[in-house]
């Protein structure tokens, strides 16, 4: 049996691989990420692979032995769930490992544009800052404010447990049917309309998945429905979010900030959002922590043992029936 990983990992993938089915052939690349074109599925019977790589019919193609791709990230949205099913591969994604981190981030950016912490910092390595002052660099607070959550999942629940620790209260809507809440899920108010959340709250954090529904969600009418003192966050996928829309409102100041971690096309960012006063913009660092990406890469690796061995996989996101020892 064969496996390829499309970049090299944060743990053993050749060694779990190797001690859990013997004979197994594994190729990693040495470092980065080589992508699709970069390596060959011709014997392919598992495929780890990023984000970054797009898995469609045709690559299926290409693999005719192919029977998982593990996709290294919760999000699914770079793989044709449809052609896969039809192909009888299994897919899978690397869920609840990256909640806390990526909550963790999506905090940190609303607390960087409510404090303008980049323009502070930009304006203390320029060596012309003069000192304190009465009006200088004035942001917004966070507390007794409403954060509102678009996607009350557990990224969403996360991050209304620390806006609740800040004193702030919670609204929520969901882009999609709700999920029930995972336990000790934190006391906020909804499901509401989008909109409504759009209108009411001070801020507003994304925390859906990419989808038909939610590609460009936050257009120019729903950035016209939030308060010119609101911030907006974006730590779910980039395409959720009209990018020109966006940078318009932070010119006309029709928003206070935003705080963004993935663009619609990554790694191009929309030139008036680089220079617009109040966006915060960060490389897509949510799962960016040692911890969290050692976990995900595990969950990969866990997925192609199950599967090498005949079982079903664990995170198993697409409808294929047993049995998972053969391509169908």
């Amino acid at each position: 049996m064969h496996v390829v990983s499309t970049a090299a990992l944060p743990i053993d993938l050749t060694g779990q691989i190797t001690a859990a089915v013997p004979g197994t052939t594994v190729d990693v690349p040495a470092h980065g990420h080589v992508g699709l074109a970069g390596v060959d599925l011709a014997a392919a019977d598992a495929l780890v692979c990023l984000l970054l790589d797009r898995i469609d019919a045709a690559v299926f193609a290409r693999a005719p032995k192919l029977r998982v791709v593990a996709n290294c990230a919760v999000g699914i949205d770079n793989i044709d769930l449809a052609a896969a099913t039809a192909a009888g591969v299994c897919v899978t994604n690397t869920p609840d490992v990256l909640t806390e981190a990526t909550a963790e981030l999506a905090f940190a950016l609303l607390l960087a544009a409510a404090r303008r912490v980049g323009e502070g910092e930009q304006l203390v390595r320029s060596g012309t800052w003069t000192g304190w002052a009465l009006d200088q660099l004035i942001g917004v607070g966070l507390t007794g404010k409403t954060l509102g959550i678009i996607g009350f999942g557990r990224i969403g629940q996360a991050m209304a447990r620390r806006a609740l620790a800040f004193g702030m209260s919670v609204i929520y809507a969901n882009s999609r049917p709700a999920a029930d809440p995972v336990p000790g899920a934190p006391a906020a108010r909804g499901p509401l309309p989008v909109d409504e959340v759009f209108a009411t709250a001070d801020a507003v954090s994304l925390h859906c998945p990419l989808t038909a529904e939610t590609r460009n969600l936050v257009d120019a009418r729903r950035l016209a429905l939030m308060k010119p003192t609101a911030i907006l966050v974006n730590t779910a996928r980039g395409g959720c979010v009209d990018e020109a829309a966006l940078a318009d409102a932070l010119t006309r100041g029709r928003l206070f900030g935003a705080g963004l971690d993935v663009y619609a096309r990554e790694p191009a960012i929309d030139p008036r959002l680089v220079a617009a006063r109040g966006a915060v913009l960060l490389p897509h660092l949510g799962s960016a922590t040692a911890e969290t990406r050692a976990a995900m890469a595990q969950r990969c690796a866990d997925a192609v043992i199950s599967l090498l061995r005949g079982h079903r996989p664990p995170n198993l996101v697409n409808n294929v029936a047993p049995p998972w020892s053969h391509r169908s």
